[in-house]
């Protein structure tokens, strides 16, 4: 069990007189940026002016600058741009910036674990990692409430790296829920693994190979859809509520003997093997190298599968039946 920390074990003075800079205000950065303000810390933001996130932090009260200027400001500087950016980011606007004593903070670990990103040994380097997107952290820290965080310490030249990643943490609502103590590299060897083999590419190919089963043998594509791909998020929400032992508590007696008696026929021992390639594919770098090399070249895969994905007949069945649940939307 890792070592979990809470309020009681933070301390916000530590960021008096001191200026965190937010660079980058899309949904994690507006909905940290926003916490840490409420929260009594001061706050930059850097973003780039004539961008939507630009105005939207103009509306939310900040002065949004350039990122070299926020760098040059900060004493703590919070990457929270996507990751393929953060590098050359942080080459043209940050590396010059980042004197001794200050301290450079990420959300995810790629840019350090994978040596994208080499911060020099006199600086501060940590991650708080908020498990939950940026529009969750910020409405559970307006209801009095917080997300579960991870904090990682990658340097800690200045001794009190692990104080002021806590007392960020507790800024954005993390200590009420409790951070919970890892690596660089254990959080994000297991972040990719998790989006690629179970909770985007996993389970957006089996609910469209469930669905492309159904629609083959000749039902209604939105039979399939309600089955496959609707009802998803019923079982996810009884899961993440109650665990798997509360979910089948919770479903027909049916449903639960399908789940032990043909379960393991779709996830299977070819399934496992596939994930452990995964795993090492992610653990070797080379996911890493083959996502930074398809950026470089203008994303020429990247986006044949965006626009084959969104042409799949399942996004036009899902658009229209979406549309006559008008409740979805609130």
């Amino acid at each position: 069990m890792p070592k979990i920390y809470y309020d009681k074990d933070a301390d916000l003075n530590v960021y008096k007189n001191r200026t965190i800079a937010i660079i980058g205000y899309g949904i994690q950065g507006r909905g940290q940026a926003l916490s840490l303000r409420d929260s009594g810390l001061n706050v930059i933001v850097a973003e780039l002016s004539g961008t939507p996130n630009y105005d939207i932090a103009k509306a939310d009260g900040f002065d949004p600058v350039e990122a070299k200027i926020a760098a040059k400001k900060a004493d703590v500087i919070m990457i929270l741009t996507q990751d393929h950016v953060q590098a050359l980011l942080y080459r043209k606007s940050i590396k010059r910036n980042l004197k001794k004593g200050k301290s450079i903070a990420f959300a995810h670990g790629f840019n350090i674990h994978f040596g994208q990103i080499k911060p020099p040994e006199d600086a501060d380097v940590w991650m708080i990692a908020p498990k939950g997107p940026g529009a969750l952290v910020r409405r559970q820290f307006e209801e009095g409430k917080g997300v579960p965080c991870l904090v990682a310490i990658h340097q800690n030249a200045s001794g009190n790296a692990l104080k002021d990643a806590l007392a960020y943490a507790k800024g954005i609502g993390g200590g009420r829920a409790g951070i919970f103590e890892t690596t660089f590299r254990e959080e994000t060897e297991t972040d990719l693994f998790g989006e690629q083999a179970v909770l985007c590419g996993g389970a957006s190919e089996l609910m469209k190979a469930g669905y492309e089963t159904l629609v083959e043998a000749g039902y209604a594509p939105e039979m399939a859809y309600f089955e496959c791909v609707h009802e998803m998020k019923l079982i996810v929400d009884l899961i993440y509520e109650h665990g798997f032992k509360g979910m089948r508590s919770r479903v027909s007696d049916t449903a639960e003997y399908g789940d032990y008696t043909r379960g393991l026929r779709i996830i299977n021992d070819r399934t496992r093997k596939e994930m452990k390639k995964i795993l090492a594919e992610v653990q070797s770098g080379k996911f890493a190298r083959e996502w930074m090399r398809e950026n470089r070249r203008g994303r020429p895969h990247f986006n044949k599968y965006r626009k084959d994905s969104e042409n799949h007949p399942v996004e036009k069945v899902g658009a229209q039946l979406r549309a006559m649940m008008p409740w979805m939307k609130k």
